[in-house]
């Protein structure tokens, strides 16, 4: 792999872009914004993420999609809502039929049900997909401190090579043919955020918290097992990893959604406030409808749909589920 096309300018796709540089292969970051590729170009850094990181010369930024036509890697790093636009266009000028496509995107995509790299198969029929994800703040790996990832994909032989591509003394990968797994890991693990914010943000104290987010890992692992996922996978880097560092971190744009939520802003308000995308929001209708088309029981995605979209407030959404009938804790 010498040619990687990186398909997001996005603080995640920066980070990746930069990661795959200091491997000394010639990087392309494409981006909608003008002014994000000049920056990128002409002052290594991108102004609008990562603005305090000196990126690597190798990096060439471009608007242009024809950067496609020669990747040994595509890494599309999208918002889910606009995933499969992006790779549409991308698509239409060509891929190498060995061309590797990898998603660093975590969610589902709202009018089908499909995960990111069903997507990816659809849309590049001839090429292997494969997803990369963990916990894994932009921010932090940008900086070169400590982090662990895990790449999926069917072909065991690909997955071993984007292992050593996503190889440096700061990040460590592991491997897994579980892609079902970490992407519903990596999907849920953002609705348990935001609702871990809301109990934040009411001032509900540690206990609730931390009983918020448990019981959303046991959310998290009905829905995968019931789209064929190993429970096995819930248990690492893409499920209780991610789970823990996008909840309990400040950098965390979906904890933060649910901590302004629990304070008393609306979510119209708080996403006039960003120019960044919080996954949790449109993952929660996704991951809500396909709950309620599979008869999954899924109270903690159920509540926060309801704050969502204005039917309950969230302190009557977190009375509500404290409330609940008694259970076994394994039912």
């Amino acid at each position: 792999m010498k040619n990687v096309v990186v398909l997001g300018a996005g603080s995640f796709g920066t980070a990746l872009a930069a990661v795959v540089a200091e491997r000394g292969l010639n990087v392309s970051l494409w981006g909608r914004d003008p002014e994000v590729v000049r920056g990128i170009n002409e002052h290594h850094r991108n102004d609008n993420y990562l603005s305090d990181i000196e990126l690597p010369e190798r990096i060439k930024a471009t608007t242009d999609l024809a950067c496609c036509e020669d990747a040994d890697l595509l890494i599309v790093a999208i918002p889910s809502k606009f995933f499969r636009q992006v790779c549409e266009d991308a698509a239409q000028y060509g891929i190498p039929p060995h061309c590797v496509t990898l998603s660093a995107t975590k969610g589902i995509e709202l009018s089908s049900g499909k995960r990111m790299t069903e997507l990816l198969r659809e849309i590049f029929p001839e090429n292997v997909a494969a997803v990369v994800s963990g916990p894994s703040h932009a921010e932090e790996l940008a900086r070169k401190l400590p982090t662990a990832l895990v790449v999926g994909c069917a072909d065991e032989a690909i997955a071993k090579q984007l292992q050593g591509l996503l190889t440096q003394p700061f990040l460590r990968s592991y491997t897994s043919n579980d892609v079902v797994g970490i992407e519903f890991g990596g999907t849920v693990k953002n609705i348990a955020a935001i609702a871990g914010g809301i109990v934040e943000g009411l001032g509900l104290g540690d206990n609730a918290k931390a009983a918020l987010v448990t019981r959303g890992l046991a959310e998290m692992v009905r829905l995968g097992v019931a789209k064929g996922a190993n429970p096995e996978t819930f248990m690492g880097l893409s499920g209780v990893g991610d789970l823990m560092v996008t909840c309990f971190s400040d950098y965390s744009r979906n904890t933060r959604v649910g901590r302004l939520l629990g304070k008393g802003s609306s979510l119209a308000e708080i996403q006039s406030q960003t120019n960044m995308i919080a996954e949790g929001v449109p993952n929660t209708e996704s991951v809500y409808q396909f709950a309620q088309k599979n008869g999954i029981r899924a109270p903690i995605t159920e509540m926060l749909h309801a704050v969502l979209n204005n039917q309950v407030s969230p302190k009557d959404a977190a009375q509500q589920l404290f409330a609940r009938s008694p259970r076994s804790e394994t039912d």
